[in-house]
């Protein structure tokens, strides 16, 4: 399949992505300025696809290690080629493997932070009509929210963070499954399309082991009434 590299605007960092394959989104460059770390933290992605997201993060927030599982081969092989193009091989190291199979790679409770921005849709055998790519990335086939939740808690140390971006409409059962797993929901964005409609996805921060209370952040607009793209987000991107 071609490739092409894309400038992503942003201190010359670029990516590789193939063409007709499952390019980032939006939500990719959200939830990479959502997510806050320390430069002594130790973190991971999980399913990092091309690898843009720990590549922004890495770029801005500098921590020490991002540990970056994805499932597919092709597309882990594509996120190393990413990272070496971005010259971060020795901050950010690729995962070709699930991550249910964490134990191989990690110590239970070893990392401070870990972000997602995982399958949003549930899967059942009537999905059709696109290939296995697209599938892995837009259905939770390979990765269930229970298995996302648990997996998350159990790598990340008491008092971790956690932070992922996903479908407003599955907003419960991400409460219930973090609610099992002791991950404490404790500030959200809800991301809307434009002021007049409801929102299709939030942005969440959660602590391991953390007490009750969340705050509720003012509401997210990524495009005004004619749809153009919010100078505001424009400005997120580059961290102004």
């Amino acid at each position: 399949m071609t490739k092409r590299i894309d400038d992503l605007q942003l201190d010359g960092l670029k990516i590789m992505q193939e063409e007709g394959g499952y390019g980032f989104t939006s939500d990719a460059v959200l939830l990479a300025n959502f997510v806050k770390t320390k430069k002594s933290d130790i973190c991971a992605e999980v399913g990092t696809g091309s690898g843009v997201i720990s590549i922004l993060v890495y770029h801005k927030e500098k921590p020490k290690k991002i540990y970056a599982f994805e499932i597919q081969p092709n597309v882990a092989k594509l996120a190393k080629e990413n990272i070496k193009l971005n010259k971060m091989q020795k901050n950010i190291e690729i995962l070709p493997q699930k991550v249910q199979n964490w134990r191989d790679f990690l110590d239970f409770g070893s990392l401070d932070v870990v972000f997602c921005n995982p399958p949003y849709f549930k899967y059942d055998n009537n999905v059709c009509g696109q290939n296995e790519e697209k599938q892995a990335s837009r259905f939770d086939k390979y990765l269930p929210l229970c298995d996302l939740f648990d997996s998350c808690a159990k790598m990340l140390k008491s008092g971790g963070k956690m932070f992922f971006v996903y479908s407003s409409s599955r907003l419960f059962e991400c409460f219930y499954e973090m609610k099992k797993v002791h991950l404490a929901p404790k500030r959200i964005y809800f991301v809307h399309p434009n002021q007049s409609k409801d929102s299709t996805v939030f942005l969440c921060e959660a602590v391991k082991d953390g007490k009750d209370g969340i705050v509720i952040m003012p509401p997210l607009f990524t495009n005004n009434l004619d749809g153009d793209y919010i100078q505001t987000i424009q400005k997120l991107y580059k961290g102004e």
